[in-house]
């Protein structure tokens, strides 16, 4: 049955007439006669009555129940795809365990503010294990380290972390290449942007070899270097956050390495714009990566307004 029969069918059932039916939904009599005997072929059996007014059969009555639930359904997707609603549905969202400790709270709260009614499910992880899910479907947009690889996502930057060395006693300088050698690292798994950076670090300063201990939350790593475990790379702006939990300490790191391993971009990442669900327009929106949210396709900013 096509959803335009059963419109026309159920304006029939409402107006009483083949003509009135056919004024109300701008087309002709013949037209809505044609689709009627067609949708009576189909189901087998006479739904209206000929009579003055027309009226629905008792098997008509049956279908017309039938017909409101799916025009009803039909126009309630097309709301929320077309993004009119209030609450525009549901949002995925993954996430590097840093940002989301830090950078999202505010931003959900204010995305939430303006759509009490939108669901949101947060997923953390590596930057590696992000873009996965990303092109999986599993989630509909993350915030990963840097701009992604893959051609067909688009990504944005957002937020600008500056990355220190995080250690359990203060320190007066930075440490020497024999004491980075002799400590062992502390990060996430492997696919952590940061833990990169930390392999980055240790080859700048001419060291080929170090223990990296595997920790699966931002917790465990703050406790564990406080602990005196070791050492970890971190964003300064979050480590000042726990600081009052754990206690550790934090170190620059040397200005002059090459490139900047301590400034790292975190970009909000999705697929095409052409594709995105009110829900996730809500939130490129609040980002500011997008100007018009129903524009289907746009340029990516160099910066939004969240970039610090």
């Amino acid at each position: 049955m096509q959803l335009k029969s059963l419109r026309i069918f159920e304006a029939v059932c409402d107006s009483g007439s083949f003509g009135a039916a056919a004024q109300r939904l701008h087309t002709v009599q013949s037209n809505v006669t044609a689709h009627i005997k067609k949708l009576e072929d189909e189901v087998g059996v006479q739904l209206l009555e000929r009579a003055a007014p027309v009226f629905a059969t008792p098997a008509g009555r049956v279908l017309r129940r039938y017909a409101q639930q799916m025009l009803q359904a039909h126009d309630a997707a097309l709301v929320a795809l077309q993004g009119r609603q209030a609450a525009p549905g549901a949002l995925r969202i993954g996430s590097m365990e840093t940002t989301a400790a830090l950078r999202l709270p505010p931003l959900l709260a204010q995305l939430m503010q303006r759509h009490p009614g939108m669901q949101l499910e947060l997923r953390t992880g590596p930057t590696a294990s992000q873009l996965s899910e990303l092109l999986a479907g599993q989630v509909d947009c993350a915030f990963v380290s840097g701009m992604p690889p893959q051609p067909q996502l688009s990504g944005w930057p957002v937020f600008r972390e500056e990355l220190v060395l995080v250690s359990a006693q203060a320190l007066a300088a930075f440490p020497t290449p024999l004491a980075l050698c002799s400590t062992p690292f502390l990060a996430f798994r492997q696919g952590c942007s940061y833990r990169q950076r930390i392999e980055l670090l240790l080859a700048n300063q001419g060291i080929t070899a170090v223990q990296i201990m595997e920790l699966g939350t931002l917790d465990a790593i703050l406790g564990c270097v406080a602990a005196g475990m070791g050492y970890a790379l971190l964003p300064q702006a979050v480590v000042a956050s726990q600081q009052h939990r754990f206690g550790v300490h934090w170190c620059p790191l040397p200005p002059h390495l090459q490139p900047n391993i301590a400034r790292v971009d975190t970009c909000f990442v999705t697929g095409p714009q052409s594709g995105w669900s009110p829900a996730l327009r809500a939130l490129a929106l609040l980002l500011g990566v997008v100007s018009d949210v129903q524009k289907k396709e746009s340029a990516p900013l160099e910066a939004a307004e969240f970039l610090t």
